[in-house]
């Protein structure tokens, strides 16, 4: 198994066309054609998770925040960004950062929050929008069923909890070869006039090659007419942020210390208490000041997120109770959640491993102390 093969898995999670555009994630150090030796999965790339990676012999590390975010233009070891880079290059270390790519999963970085709180009716709060594509193409009647089956089986067609969805519309094509043309049906050099289906499908970004690989192979013309339009249809399965009900309604301050346990964190700041039950919690991992407005879109009685200032909560206005349990402790189940989904995948790998096939960083690298 290569670094790439890893990568490969990761993004069947985490498709990285779905990060953020300010993110830097992928393959930050490293060659994807090295053979691994092991696995270290952690949520920041340390000098000390390094260190951990060596003693387990792990020459991948999976790491959910990325170590390099700005560019770097020397590495003389004078930051700890830079030293983690030299000891990972010198030890052979590769380092993968998947960040908002998994924020942005459905089955990612707030799915897993509100499983911790054992949220129900789980729905995207910010969907994404850009992330949907239509192909329409024209094939010859008698080939229609060929082709619409090899797109399905790549993935196009698929709309939600449905597959295999497609628009169909019979027509006539016309076309006429030159002297270098090879036509399938018709004779070069005449006009030709084809009994032909106009096939549509929608299908998600990431897996565009893909599509037009089942549509170049399947189709039996020479050239093939098609277009590929990208959808303003927000997608809700991929998006910022997530809402869901707990199974009971409970007093606010009940929620908060619940929230407090269930998320293992030292400190819940939260806005001024509103004196209505909690039922509708929104939850966005990290960083989520940006995601309030959309919280109380949503009807949601509590946000469950980090990093809010001062400021920030004024914004509550007594229209939603805004809880900052801290950046680390909202995402500090990743790690193991990525562990699982990669020991699940990897059935065949390093059993001589004395750590195991993928290890869990015991590192804790979360920079801030509560006294």
């Amino acid at each position: 198994m290569i670094v790439q093969d890893v990568i490969n898995h990761l993004h069947d999670l985490a498709p990285l066309n779905y990060a953020e555009d300010f993110d830097n994630v992928g393959l930050l150090v490293g060659d994807k054609n090295q053979t691994v030796s092991g696995v270290l999965v952690t949520l920041d790339t340390l000098e000390a998770v390094v260190d951990e990676a060596i003693e387990n012999n792990c020459n991948l590390i999976v790491s959910f925040h990325p170590i390099i975010f700005k560019g770097l233009k020397k590495l003389t070891g004078k930051t700890y960004v830079e030293r983690v880079v030299i000891k990972a290059i010198q030890y052979n270390i590769a380092i993968f950062s998947i960040h908002t790519a998994l924020d942005n999963a459905f089955e990612g970085v707030n799915s897993i929050i509100c499983d911790q709180l054992q949220l129900q009716n789980k729905k995207i709060l910010i969907p994404q929008s850009g992330t949907l594509k239509k192909l329409q193409t024209y094939v010859p009647n008698e080939n229609v069923e060929a082709l619409r089956t090899a797109l399905f089986n790549a993935g196009a067609g698929n709309i939600g909890n449905y597959d295999a969805c497609s628009f169909n519309l019979e027509g006539k094509g016309t076309y006429r070869g030159n002297e270098e043309s090879n036509p399938t049906l018709g004779q070069k050099g005449e006009l030709h006039t084809e009994n032909e289906t106009l096939i549509s499908v929608v299908f998600a970004k990431h897996i565009e090659s893909k599509v037009l690989k089942a549509l170049f192979g399947a189709h039996p013309y020479e050239e093939v007419a098609y277009e590929i339009t990208t959808l303003d249809n927000t997608n809700h399965y991929i998006g910022m942020g997530m809402i869901g009900e707990l199974a009971q309604e409970m007093e606010e301050l009940d929620c908060l210390q619940y929230i407090k346990e269930r998320m293992n964190t030292a400190c819940v700041r939260h806005s001024e208490l509103r004196g209505k039950p909690v039922k509708k919690i929104a939850v966005l991992g990290g960083s989520g000041s940006f995601a309030i407005g959309a919280a109380k879109a949503s009807g949601a009685d509590l946000l469950v997120t980090a990093d809010l200032k001062y400021h920030d909560f004024f914004s509550a206005e007594n229209s939603i109770l805004l809880a900052d349990i801290g950046h680390y402790e909202s995402e500090q189940f990743t790690k193991s959640f990525l562990v699982d989904y990669l020991s699940k995948k990897i059935t065949n790998f390093a059993a001589a491993l004395p750590a195991g096939r993928v290890v869990l960083s015991k590192t804790n690298t979360n920079p801030v102390k509560y006294l």
